[in-house]
């Protein structure tokens, strides 16, 4: 958790008053991306000999735009864009980024691809850590099968208190990002009939998904400690929720997301995670009460959008009824309006929903590769060329 340090007040849920910021909130990514073999498609561990290919110390690539790192399966990197403020610094690190990796992976023989989830059948391999074989020693099956590649945005908070006074209020939208991202519909040679099948694995995670209420960071710290306690994650860093505080930096991190295929979905998913953390700060400051929404409901409402993404309907996040996908999706533009960053931040978002709308989700684009290609490799190898594309 940010701000570790500071004793944190008992009563915690108060408008953080008379904070000002230079700028618009600071929103970094991270997008997980499966590695391929250049020719077959097929999975290959080639982690370790990626980021050797990149000058740097340690195994990790420092450059102005991004970090790339190991993840837990030597079938993945990970890559971490440095806080930004525009539209056109985030637009531009992610694609830049994901063409860093890219570039050192085919100098291995392999290609970086922006897929949730594997289409070729393939084993996996955990990267040699510690951590990681004690998790393969306790999780087992879980996470042997474990291969998939989420998108985690990062929005700057000034206080564990704002954090979690807009962990609370961000809570019914989250499923209206998951399906805006979808684009999981294979699983290792299987047609899944999901659009984002990785939130399906990912949940088997015994502390991932839909998060509590809770109204304080007191009744947040509290609930992450009973967690630790109870002795089944082996680290804070386990406490795997749609979204939460980060421990590393002052930042929430909204984690409900795939990996979107186009550059440009991922921006404009991060654009809206930051506008609707300020839109969920507006409201803290004007003490608008978070919406008390169960999260039993909130898990069916994630399985709605992890099923059928834009394709059919989703829980409309204020009435909790059923509704066209479109209609929800545009309750979310309604909600957070007022609080994007800039006319221009407004329109590029709008421009592209529109898109995604029209066209799909990454989900749609690969099941159109598969109809007019008939072979899961030729849709990896599509994608592969969609992962760049700016």
């Amino acid at each position: 958790m940010t701000d570790s340090d500071t004793p944190l007040r008992a009563n915690d849920e108060q408008p953080a008053g008379g904070v000002s910021r230079p700028g618009p909130r600071t929103v970094g990514v991270e997008e997980e991306l499966l590695l391929v073999d250049a020719e077959t498609m097929q999975l290959v561990p080639v982690a370790g000999r990626v980021l050797e290919s990149i000058p740097s110390a340690g195994g990790r690539s420092s450059a102005p735009d991004s970090t790339v790192v190991f993840e837990v399966k030597q079938e993945q990197i990970e890559v971490v864009s440095p806080p930004y403020r525009t539209v056109d610094e985030l637009a531009r690190t992610i694609v830049d980024g994901r063409t860093k990796a890219d570039l050192a992976a085919r100098s291995v023989g392999a290609r970086a691809v922006a897929l949730a989830t594997s289409l070729l059948p393939g084993e996996s391999h955990v990267v040699p850590d510690p951590r990681y074989e004690r998790m393969q020693s306790r999780f087992g099956l879980t996470l042997r099968e474990q291969l998939t590649c989420g998108f985690h945005v990062h929005v700057a908070v000034d206080s564990p208190h704002e954090g979690v006074a807009a962990l609370d209020r961000i809570r019914p939208w989250l499923p209206v990002l998951l399906a805006l991202s979808a684009n999981s519909p294979y699983w290792q040679g299987v047609d899944t009939e999901f659009a984002s099948y990785r939130y399906q694995a990912w949940n088997r995670w015994p502390s991932a998904g839909p998060y509590d209420l809770s109204g304080g960071v007191d009744a947040y710290n509290r609930r992450e400690d009973e967690a630790l306690a109870a002795g089944v994650a082996i680290d804070e860093g386990m406490i795997y929720a749609d979204a939460r505080l980060s421990r590393h930096v002052p930042t929430i991190e909204i984690r409900i997301a795939d990996v979107c295929l186009l550059p440009t979905d991922a921006t404009t998913i991060a654009l809206l995670a930051r506008a609707l953390v300020e839109t969920a700060v507006a409201e803290w400051a004007a003490g608008v009460p978070a919406d008390p929404v169960p999260t039993s409901f909130l898990r069916l409402a994630s399985w709605r959008a992890s099923k059928s993404g834009l394709n059919d309907s989703l829980v409309h996040p204020s009435t909790r009824v059923p509704v066209a996908a479109a209609a929800a999706v545009h309750a979310l533009l309604d909600h957070v309006r007022d609080h994007f960053a800039s006319a221009e931040e407004e329109r590029v978002v709008l421009d592209t929903v529109a898109v995604i709308l029209r066209e799909g989700t990454g989900e749609r684009r690969q099941r159109a590769a598969m109809r007019l290609r008939g072979d899961h490799r030729d849709v990896v190898a599509v994608a592969v060329l969609q992962t760049t594309r700016s």
